[in-house]
């Protein structure tokens, strides 16, 4: 039992204790008065849930507001770039073996794509002629 029930229970007890003192022509109105304190209770621990409530959404709200920041620090992109040129060997052999020229051109579309992607996805706005300044604000290039 926590402090609160303890109170309530002690709440329930003197209104016990002050029929039994009154007699049972006072019933009704002791059981009221206890029953408006059990509200006042609830209404109380409802209020206080809501409240957390629409405060959390709040700071849910205020987080997904932000701008989104990039993650991806210097090492992930530079190990994503060396990823790319070790991959790009085998490609451009395999590519150059089955295709000659062809083949080779084809494999490095496929490199330089997906490492243009990853530049677009790290850096929002670099192909539109708007970047983002540390500020947050934006220039046109």
């Amino acid at each position: 039992m926590d402090g609160r029930d303890t109170d309530l229970k002690k709440e329930l007890d003197a209104t016990l204790q002050t029929r039994r003192e009154l007699g049972e022509e006072y019933e009704s109105a002791l059981v009221d008065s206890f029953l408006e304190k059990v509200d006042q209770r609830i209404d109380g621990a409802v209020e206080r849930r809501v409240r957390r409530q629409m405060a959390e959404q709040q700071m849910a709200t205020a987080r997904d507001s932000r701008s989104p920041r990039t993650t991806d620090s210097f090492g992930e992109r530079f190990g994503f770039g060396i990823v790319s040129l070790v991959l790009a060997v085998p490609l451009s052999a395999i590519g150059g073996g089955v295709a000659n020229l062809p083949g080779l051109l084809v494999a490095w579309a496929g490199i330089v794509g997906v490492n243009v992607v990853q530049v677009a996805r790290t850096n929002p706005g670099l192909f539109s002629g708007r970047r983002r300044t540390d500020k947050g604000d934006t220039w046109d290039g």
